[in-house]
């Protein structure tokens, strides 16, 4: 099924997502973005993508610590999948509360619900069977009309005839060889960190790996000296492989650090991986990433034998809580 989904995966592109009782929808250029894990991977990645935009990313309970006459500035957008994220319905229900614009963005359960009947202003797009990390062409394309960035959804519509499907399968499928028995560590520059995050939770939900990500420069000035360390008598080579994501567009200074970046890790003995994202537009070297990712982890989850869509240890910790 996960399969298929990737296989598919270009078609989200052409969504033309549609806002739901527009007549209370109001337009902002200041936008907070509320959302958990998948729910929220779009407004990084847009984010990075589209500096200029004034998006403030809240992934908690609640609100941002505003005065409602400043958080009135803002389009509240909230966002969850399922519509039944704890997180997310009380960032709705605290805006409801403060009377501030909100959009909701979802694909059904209690915030559709509660948009619909409260009048609120939603988007409603597809569902897709492995989640909300497989549906990220649709919540990108949703969240920018939310956004009323009308230019970049046409943009993105071009992007998906362009995408080859095959050569990311096959991309995939060497990464996935490189990553066999490691722990991956997703690096990039600031402006693609909602990349690297995307690698990171597509590891963890599709391979069932611990994964992590960092970008420059900060992780020249801390997590570079972590593997200096003589903890693992040496061996933290064994356990770990680093992906870059190289970008021709990144800040000259930027690509400096991590060609040094590389050099350093690859004299202690660790194996590179690189990524280069490279395309005809921002959007096609984003998608075309996103593309390999899901065919990389899903190559390592047919290796380590796990089912690629099973979240049951989430649906634990949540009974848990509850």
């Amino acid at each position: 099924m996960l399969k298929q989904e990737i296989q598919n995966f270009s078609k989200q592109l052409d969504y033309e997502p549609i806002i739901e009782n527009i007549s209370n929808f109001h337009k902002k250029n200041k936008f907070i973005v509320c959302g958990m894990g998948g729910s929220n991977l779009a407004a990084g990645i847009i984010e990075g993508w589209r500096p200029k935009l004034d998006v403030n990313l809240h992934r908690d309970y609640g609100l941002p610590d505003m005065e409602v006459a400043e958080l009135k500035e803002y389009l509240i957008i909230v966002s969850s999948y399922s519509g039944d994220t704890e997180e997310t319905l009380s960032s709705f229900n605290e805006a409801h509360a403060r009377g501030v614009p909100i959009i909701a963005i979802t694909t059904g359960g209690k915030l559709l619900d509660l948009a619909q009947s409260q009048n609120y202003p939603f988007i409603k797009f597809p569902k897709v069977n492995s989640g909300p990390r497989l549906a990220v062409g649709y919540s990108i394309k949703a969240t920018l009309k939310a956004m009323s960035e009308e230019t970049l959804l046409h943009d993105i519509s071009d992007t998906g005839k362009l995408l080859n499907t095959a050569s990311h399968e096959s991309m995939g499928r060497d990464i996935a060889q490189k990553l066999q028995n490691k722990i991956p560590l997703i690096y990039s520059s600031g402006r693609n960190a909602g990349l690297s995050r995307y690698w990171k939770i597509s590891f963890n939900e599709t391979a069932k790996l611990p994964a992590f990500y960092n970008f420059l420069p900060e992780l020249n000035h801390n997590e570079l000296a972590g593997f200096n360390s003589k903890i693992f008598d040496g061996k933290l080579n064994h356990k770990f492989t680093p992906i870059f994501l190289n970008d021709p567009d990144d800040d000259p200074r930027i690509q400096k650090r991590m060609a040094a970046s590389k050099k350093i890790l690859e004299n202690k003995g660790f194996d590179i991986v690189n990524f280069d994202l490279s395309g005809p537009s921002l959007w096609h070297k984003a998608f075309a990433s996103i593309l390999t990712t899901m065919w990389t982890t899903y190559f390592l989850a047919e290796y380590y034998h796990v089912d690629p869509e099973d979240i049951s240890m989430i649906e634990d910790f949540k009974r848990l809580v509850n």
